[in-house]
């Protein structure tokens, strides 16, 4: 086919139970000047027999030995012969208007890099009342990217220029999972950035999933990332102490804390975030406030559960200690 204008980037990997409806969602966009390139990545399942199903000439299906999704990815984001790239999940969906109202909206605004879009919080078949409502302006997904990840990453639409100039999803393993998030991240620093605010894209949550798990390592990798973030904008005026003390309890990982965080000197530089966000992009700081005040809240409410944790296990401690010098019960 000639060149299109869109390459939609399809990583697989044992993927039968949603393949063909995402690839159906794919193919049943109103927006048709795409080309979707599959990179099967080592399926071990009947992936290669579903999308086998498909008989459209813009599908291009690509073989390997498994590599893992950032790899997967980056495969697909050099074979790709459109001027922008979107990124689809095999176990999630696309609604049709979706890469329409994408493709509009970076034509319509050549200095933003990426645009995601809302999504539909899916449990296997069934439709949740939940749904993924991020932020859609410039600066707000700035400022939230300083702490996590505020895209769906299945609903991303990206300039393919971009890749030119911060590099692809990172080939470094412990800044993987999250790779989407480290990506973003990225972008985020060199271009502007938007969610399209309407529900154009289904994330189907997928029980046991590591995103899922509440022993999560992902988090910890979350953390290290919004840790680079906060540096990077606040510069030599936060010691390192501070800014992991600020990522951990953003993201609620508590055993990455110091022994003592300091809240108020926390909430100071989340103000700060914010005031130093504003300054650089020439906007009022009222933009950002009321934001800065949800993330404040967010803080002191991880503050008060972490020293609620750990005032439990201070006073389980010391009542078993009282238990074995006195013999007053059996010691657990």
């Amino acid at each position: 086919m000639a060149c299109p204008e869109l390459s939609v980037l399809l990583p697989v990997y044992n993927g039968v139970s949603y393949l063909r409806e995402a690839i159906e969602s794919i193919l049943g966009q109103t927006y048709t000047d795409f080309e979707l390139i599959v990179i099967d990545d080592g399926s071990t399942d009947d992936s290669l027999l579903i999308i086998g199903e498909f008989a459209d000439s813009r599908i291009r299906v690509f073989s390997q030995t498994n590599m893992g999704l950032a790899a997967s990815l980056n495969r697909a984001i050099e074979l790709a012969k459109g001027r922008y790239v979107a990124r689809q999940d095999q176990d999630d969906i696309s609604f049709p208007q979706r890469f329409e109202k994408q493709m509009a909206f970076l034509e319509a605004h050549p200095d933003y890099g990426m645009v995601g879009t809302w999504a539909e919080i899916w449990i296997g078949d069934k439709k949740t009342r939940r749904a993924h409502k991020h932020p859609s302006d410039n600066l707000t997904l700035k400022f939230d990217l300083l702490f996590n990840n505020p895209f769906v990453h299945s609903s991303m639409m990206l300039r393919k220029s971009v890749f030119d100039e911060i590099g692809l999803y990172t080939n470094d393993k412990s800044r993987r999972l999250p790779e989407d998030y480290e990506l973003w991240s990225r972008i985020a620093r060199k271009f502007k950035v938007a969610n399209i605010p309407e529900l154009l894209q289904v994330y189907r949550e997928v029980p046991g999933s590591i995103s899922r798990n509440k022993i999560n390592p992902l988090l910890d990798r979350a953390v290290a990332i919004s840790r680079e973030n906060l540096a990077w904008l606040l510069g030599a005026t936060v010691t390192e102490q501070e800014v992991t003390d600020l990522a951990a309890l953003m993201n609620g990982r508590y055993h990455l804390l110091s022994t003592k965080p300091n809240l108020q000197q926390l909430s100071r530089l989340v103000m700060r975030a914010a005031e130093t966000l504003s300054d650089v992009h020439l906007q009022p700081t009222e933009i950002l406030r009321k934001r800065a005040m949800i993330r404040l809240r967010v803080l002191k409410n991880h503050y008060l559960s972490y020293n609620h944790r750990r005032l439990s296990i201070v006073t389980t401690a010391f009542s078993n200690i009282v238990r074995k010098l006195t013999g007053w019960g059996a010691v657990a």
